[in-house]
């Protein structure tokens, strides 16, 4: 997660496609959303320009860019240089931890997921979204990867790899959403949020810190 030129030389393309497609980021927020904590002290990892944390109400992030820090720090985020793999954050201070369309990026599934565990308090959660490598949009932008701005060097992962590496890390109490089950880019409306995964192309995992890593 350490190569951050494409987001550095494309942070306004990347900010402004949140408003070019409101119904794909609405339908991901709302998926989010249901399975976020009601109150907590939470952060997130590449955390961007800020237009999850925001909405969110997270106030601080990791953001290995910089031009990207600077977009959520203009959005009132805390925005802290460093990677998932590599924290510069004291264990057990968090009670809850963020990651949206992040886990793509990452070098270490594991080292993230070890650390996000580090940073955790007992009973912490964290809460994963991520576009399903299975799924119709997943295997369009696989297919896509060499025309693509900020995928290219992307790793899509099925929602098994992600539970898998999150139980590992001593993850447990699993609950899953999905959401983007057509195309909303085309049709404008918002997505309906359904429990479970495997049907719909954006998926959100939460997960809770009771084991020992």
């Amino acid at each position: 997660m350490a190569n951050t030129r494409a987001f550095d030389e494309n942070a306004r393309a990347y900010d402004d496609w949140f408003e070019d497609h409101r119904s794909l980021y609405e339908s991901e927020l709302e998926a989010i959303r249901s399975l976020m904590p009601d109150t907590g002290y939470g952060i997130e990892m590449g955390v961007g320009s800020g237009r999850f944390a925001e909405p969110l109400g997270i106030r601080i992030g990791i953001e290995p860019s910089p031009v990207m820090r600077t977009l959520a720090r203009d959005r009132g985020i805390n925005a802290i240089g460093g990677i998932a793999e590599k924290l510069p954050l004291k264990p057990e201070t968090f009670d809850y931890v963020l990651f949206v369309t992040t886990v793509c990026f990452l070098t270490s599934l594991s080292q993230a997921f070890g650390e996000t565990f580090r940073i955790l308090k007992p009973q912490g959660l964290v809460v994963i979204g991520f576009i399903e490598k299975e799924s119709t949009l997943g295997r369009d932008y696989q297919l896509r990867k060499a025309e693509s701005r900020f995928y290219r060097d992307a790793s899509f992962h099925t929602a098994g790899e992600i539970i898998r590496v999150l139980k590992a890390a001593g993850f447990t109490d699993f609950s899953f959403v999905q959401t983007l089950f057509s195309d909303a880019d085309k049709t404008g409306a918002v997505q309906a949020v359904k429990e479970g995964y495997g049907d719909g192309a954006f998926v959100v995992v939460r997960a809770k810190k009771t084991g020992r890593a």
